[in-house]
């Protein structure tokens, strides 16, 4: 017995027999005390019977029966969920939104991932940013490498929209490594797909705005895409962005025009690379082509679901071509590439959780974030903890907090209402020095900034607050709420999960994806 459980037993039993005299204390034992008042180590009943107690000590063995397999290479798949902007207030404001929307208080619920057993925190400013943008943070989760704000997967040292030095500095990315290894690659966004967080992954530009056109001696984004040389190329990918893979004198079924100077047509180009009489080559832009595809006799997939972004989760019905969800399109792409018996990799961004928050609107980026939830949870369920390393991340974080001592339960979304004196009963609003009702959710700054005539905060007391379009009030006025700088999670489940612990660099966890993967030699 050690002395710390020497100390502890003594204390205990000098507890069950105060008053009584040493030498009663050193023969008597414990004293027979009622079973409510005493429990092993001096713990009450009550406490034990505790329904938190009870639920630590679940946990505790959950967790403890997590089997860790440390073989690089045990990682047969390897699938990186980016939540796009979803920094921890996020995490938990979605938490709480999707907890009040299954009937219950919201802060006790869990998302899918949330349940993973093991996490850590990420560090992700840019090598010349404190707060940091996707390009940079995002190179560093495929590449291994930090970088600049705006470049990707292109070295530090190549300055931003320097095309010839970006030429003789590209990083090799997991996406390339995986298809040097014959796995399957895809990814998936709800942005568009030469958007800067899925470009990282196969595209090597010194400016993320090269989306449709670059200099001479460079090639844009969407032409990368189709032309990346890595293995057979990424053999699914959906999300937005239609408008740079068309030529400009095109119109799409949305009415927009393409952005490419070029008159390339992207869209058949890919076709005629990949439909060549051998491969499966499918192109969608629609629910009803994306319903229509048949997984056993496809190869490649590439949905383009819209010009630009795709809609919001709370929007996305409100079109006549209609778009599939990101857990939908998850479970399509997921059923794709597990065909491939060498294994896969697989990138899902849920970008606009990003676009919310740079508008002010809580209610549009969290939503998108249970949605987003929603598809971790199907990786989650369909495939297998022995050989698919499942890492859910975000590249960045964003100024949005959570205060005011609300009450338990409160709308989150909603203005706070706070307690009485006992700490029980609900009251009315609460309200700010200024006389006037405030939200749970507020931005440090952003286009939500409002004051009245007389400069001072605008009235909420009439306003719904939990309306889809309402801005949340901004401390400081700019015309779209900025990134923010502090750490982001991490958390994951599968072989090498258990790397995922402590505080690190955000280009880390290529390393961890890499080593359990077996996609390097280490």
């Amino acid at each position: 017995m050690t002395v710390i459980k020497k100390t502890v037993l003594a204390f205990s039993v000098a507890l069950l027999c105060v008053g009584c005299s040493d030498d009663d204390a050193s023969s008597q034992g414990p004293a027979e005390l009622p079973e409510a008042q005493v429990s092993v180590l001096g713990l009450p009943q009550v406490q034990r019977d505790s329904h938190w107690f009870k639920e630590g000590q679940q946990a505790v063995e959950a967790a403890r029966a997590q089997a860790i397999n440390n073989t690089p290479g045990a990682a047969k798949n390897i699938i990186l969920f980016v939540g796009d902007g979803m920094g921890i207030s996020t995490v938990t404001a979605a938490r709480i939104l999707a907890g009040q929307q299954r009937g219950l208080s919201g802060e006790e619920y869990q998302l899918s991932f949330e349940r993973m057993p093991f996490s850590g925190l990420v560090k992700t400013y840019n090598t010349n940013q404190q707060t940091p943008d996707s390009a940079g943070t995002m190179t560093a989760l495929v590449t291994g490498v930090k970088t600049k704000a705006g470049v990707l997967s292109v070295a530090e040292d190549v300055a931003r929209g320097d095309c010839s030095a970006s030429l003789d500095r590209p990083l090799t990315t997991v996406i390339e490594l995986a298809e040097a290894l014959n796995k399957s690659t895809g990814i998936i966004s709800t942005a568009r797909i030469t958007h800067a967080t899925p470009a990282a992954t196969y595209a090597k530009v010194p400016e993320r705005g090269w989306e449709a056109s670059a200099p001479n001696g460079c090639r844009d984004i969407a032409a990368q895409f189709v032309a990346l040389e890595a293995g057979d190329g990424i053999d699914v990918a959906m999300g937005g962005g239609r408008r740079s893979f068309l030529p400009a004198e095109v119109t799409d079924l949305e009415g927009e025009k393409g952005r490419r100077a070029d008159g390339r047509h992207l869209i058949r180009e890919w076709q005629a690379r990949y439909g060549d009489g051998v491969t499966n080559a499918i192109y969608v832009e629609d629910s009803a082509g994306f319903e229509a595809v048949d997984i056993a006799s496809t190869d490649k997939l590439l949905g383009l679901f819209h010009p630009s972004h795709m809609r919001y989760e709370a929007d996305r019905g409100n079109d006549a071509a209609g778009e599939p969800s990101l857990a939908e399109m998850t479970a399509t792409g997921l059923k794709l590439l597990q065909k491939n018996t060498d294994g896969y990799f697989l990138m899902v961004e849920s970008g606009r959780i990003d676009h919310g928050h740079h508008a002010g609107n809580a209610y549009t980026a969290l939503t998108d974030a249970v949605a987003f939830a929603e598809a971790i949870q199907y990786a989650m369920d369909n495939t297998s903890a022995e050989d698919t390393l499942i890492i859910v991340t975000a590249d960045h974080s964003h100024v949005m907090t959570i205060a005011g001592y609300p009450t338990r339960g409160n709308p989150i979304l909603g203005k706070v209402v706070g307690n009485d004196s006992s700490g029980e009963a609900e009251t009315a609003y609460a309200l700010a020095a200024d006389g006037l009702p405030y939200t749970t959710l507020t931005y440090a700054n952003g286009p939500g900034h409002s004051a009245d005539d007389h400069g001072g905060r605008r009235d909420l007391t009439s306003t719904d607050t939990t309306a889809v379009d309402y801005r949340q009030d901004a401390l400081v006025p700019t015309g779209s709420e900025s990134h923010a700088g502090e750490d982001v999670g991490v958390w994951a489940r599968g072989p090498g999960a258990h790397l995922v612990s402590g505080t690190n660099e955000q280009n880390y966890l290529f390393h961890v994806m890499a080593r359990a993967g077996g996609l390097l030699e280490y």
